[in-house]
């Protein structure tokens, strides 16, 4: 009777203590999430989820499409700490223009397929507070967006002008064609010239690949595409066509793969540069590996100069910097959706990887475009609650301005002198309004080149990086 009394004793000891290890290691997640601050517990707990990892799935602990790799996202699919990879000058990071909706400036909309630019076309033309807001008709595809007072647009888009230069014309085609389609559609002016603002919506690559294969598997062609570059459209022998019917309904994802002349491949890349660069559509006059390390550097240039980029993945974020680069403000909120046709494409592994070697340049320009995204978000809302911090500390000061007044001024006979410490009331409203970014103990320093150290404290960075 002895001998099982103490073999129960053991056994429950032994399921306590795996359950607080198991806490333990769950702790560490959160309690230190950087490996470089407790290096050696991140070593436990790799080393305890690896053998789950091997238990569970039969030694293979790689996840698919190299999620492993990416700092930015966690098993789970939510939002790892933000780390910058790259180095962007102030001008890079503070996107706010002077846009005047009254005056001559012109929102353009470069809109790349299969990125959610429909959805975000439509916020544009029915989801703005407005003093003339857009007016769109049941039944027409497109809506007229006058500026107030005149009738003249603000927004050079698919729903506001249509494809005047082109369906889904790039930025080499819209560069060179929107000027003069803006002086051909309003009166000649005699007034200096416009102020043009480009806008776009990216997203990532694998995901835009498979949603535009699903479209052209129903019969999408883009055949009034222009392609113009250069002053004209390319030839065939220059763009020749995957296929050679009416369109490429039907078609399976390898056949979509195994096309060379598909535009599909690194779409983002080609329609943000400037083509003129390795002589448009004409790939004899350099190497393609020279040929694509062009358009890169170009699309990532192009990409930084223009007033405002968003992205599929992070519509509330992409809503922010919107409406703070271009002081407007959306009547509704944007959403997240993550039910899409491409999303439910159940794609193996290796075509996965397959997909994102075709599309090599369209993954380094999307992880170039979602560093700077985010560190655009993040110093907005920095910039954000330093403006905050500086009003409290004006109503404090405006507070303390009234209170010497009340001190100072001339007491009636029947008043009695109430002896008041102004220390003491400016402490007691500090310990209650102060808030926790102004805490020294909670300081941390982000780089240098964010050079907005008064913002740089613990909350700040939580909170700026966490996915809303």
């Amino acid at each position: 009777m002895d001998e099982k009394s103490s073999s129960s004793s053991h056994h429950r000891l032994l399921i306590v203590l795996l359950m607080v290890m198991l806490f333990g290691v769950i702790m560490v997640q959160y309690v230190c999430p950087s490996r470089s601050e407790c290096q050696a517990l991140h070593r436990l707990g790799s080393w305890f989820n690896s053998g789950k990892a091997t238990g569970s799935r039969g030694g293979d602990s790689e996840l698919p499409d190299g999620f492993q790799k990416d700092p930015y996202i966690a098993e789970d699919g939510a939002m790892a700490r933000f780390v910058p990879r790259f180095n962007f000058t102030k001008e890079d990071l503070n996107r706010v223009v002077d846009f005047n909706i009254k005056g001559d400036d012109v929102i353009v909309f470069l809109h790349i397929q299969k990125t959610g630019g429909t959805t975000f076309g439509r916020h544009l033309v029915r989801n703005i507070q407005l003093e003339r807001p857009c007016e769109c008709h049941a039944g027409q595809k497109k809506c007229t967006c006058f500026r107030p007072g005149k009738k003249e647009t603000w927004l050079f888009s698919r729903f506001s002008t249509g494809w005047s230069c082109g369906l889904h014309a790039d930025w080499t085609e819209l560069t060179s064609c929107v000027p003069s389609r803006m002086d051909s559609r309003e009166a000649p002016r005699s007034l200096p010239s416009r102020n043009y603002y480009y806008i776009t919506i990216l997203r990532d690559p694998v995901s835009r690949y498979l949603s535009e294969w699903r479209h052209v598997q129903r019969g999408a062609t883009w055949k009034a595409s222009l392609h113009v570059c250069d002053g004209r459209s390319p030839t065939l022998s220059e763009l020749p066509s995957c296929y050679s019917g009416d369109d490429w309904s039907g078609c399976s994802l390898q056949e979509f793969m195994d096309c060379p002349y598909n535009l599909a491949n690194n779409r983002q890349t080609r329609m943000l540069a400037d083509l003129s660069l390795v002589g448009c559509y004409n790939v004899s006059t350099m190497s393609e590996e020279e040929r694509w390390a062009v358009l890169l550097e170009s699309a990532k240039r192009n990409l930084r100069g223009m007033a405002f980029f968003g992205l599929t993945e992070y519509q509330r974020k992409t809503q922010y910097l919107f409406e703070r680069t271009f002081n407007l403000e959306f009547i509704a909120p944007f959403t997240q959706l993550n039910g899409t046709r491409a999303s439910s494409v159940e794609v193996p592994p290796e075509t996965q990887r397959r997909i994102r070697q075709l599309n090599r340049w369209d993954v380094e320009l999307y992880e170039y475009a979602r560093d700077l995204f985010l560190q655009r978000f993040q110093v907005a809302r920095q910039q954000e609650r330093r403006q905050a911090r500086e009003r409290r500390q004006q109503e404090r000061r405006r507070l303390r301005g009234g209170l010497r007044t009340n001190q100072g001024r001339q007491l009636k006979p029947t008043e009695t002198p109430r002896p008041t410490n102004c220390r003491s009331v400016v402490t007691e409203e500090r310990r209650r309004e102060k808030p926790a970014e102004d805490s020294v103990a909670s300081e941390v320093p982000l780089p240098d080149w964010w050079d907005l150290d008064e913002n740089s404290t613990l909350e700040d960075y939580l909170d700026n990086v966490e996915q809303w």
